[in-house]
């Protein structure tokens, strides 16, 4: 017990330090980023090592497609929802100022309030869930014949990406405590399973769609040991 209150003392300290409150929500906002520069070249190469039909792999492709499309729309979504539903206010005085929107009052210098749906609880679990999909592929691939190069590119890529869940975990964990109220923090968290279920447990499932990460089956895994 006596080293988890240290764990838990270090925390606490470490989120009164007003540098890292003020920067954790840029490193958020740019975890579509992160994900997408570890998640593509690691689809094309667990992916390949299954098939190199350029049509398979590009089907594949199109899951990244779908995805970067899903976050284009939910966060704008969320954005004009702010925007319609919020004022400009003077800091201090809370003098309402004439700002139609969150971005003009902002860099006017003065204060927006509108209901701002965490955009923070969408994306962290949202790519999550999307990471633990399509890393899926792996659970077969001792049985594919990789050279040396790619399959060690391969397998950092693989931890980098497992590792990158555990810190989207551990933010999504942080956003829940210190951002935004609880209905929109459960919204956000809604919008990033919503579009999970409705893509990679309902339509992938289909002959029309990018379809879902390759895996052996498992008598086709005990054949191949």
């Amino acid at each position: 017990m006596a080293a988890v209150d240290v764990i838990v003392d270090n925390l606490v300290a470490l989120w009164r330090i007003q540098t890292v409150r003020r920067y954790f929500p840029y490193f958020v906002k740019v975890s579509w980023g992160w994900t997408l520069l570890l998640l593509t070249p690691f689809l094309l190469l667990s992916n390949s090592s299954f098939s190199r039909s350029v049509s398979f792999l590009g089907r594949r492709l199109l899951s990244l497609v779908v995805a970067t499309a899903i976050w284009y729309v939910c966060t704008e979504t969320f954005f004009y929802i702010e925007d319609m539903t919020g004022s400009c206010y003077e800091t201090g005085t809370m003098d309402v100022k004439e700002f139609t929107s969150k971005f003009t009052c902002r860099r006017a210098g003065f204060h927006w309030d509108g209901y701002d749906i965490s955009g923070h609880s969408f994306i962290l679990s949202y790519s999550a869930l999307f990471i633990m999909e399509e890393i899926a592929p792996m659970a077969s691939m001792k049985t594919a014949s990789m050279s040396t190069l790619p399959k060690m590119v391969l397998n950092l890529l693989y931890v980098a990406l497992n590792l990158i869940i555990i810190i989207w975990l551990w933010m999504f964990t942080c956003t829940s405590v210190y951002f935004h109220d609880q209905s929109q923090k459960w919204l956000g968290t809604i919008s990033g399973l919503l579009p999970w279920y409705l893509t990679y447990r309902v339509w992938y499932l289909k002959p029309f769609s990018p379809g879902l990460p390759p895996q052996l089956h498992p008598k086709q895994e005990k054949q191949h040991f």
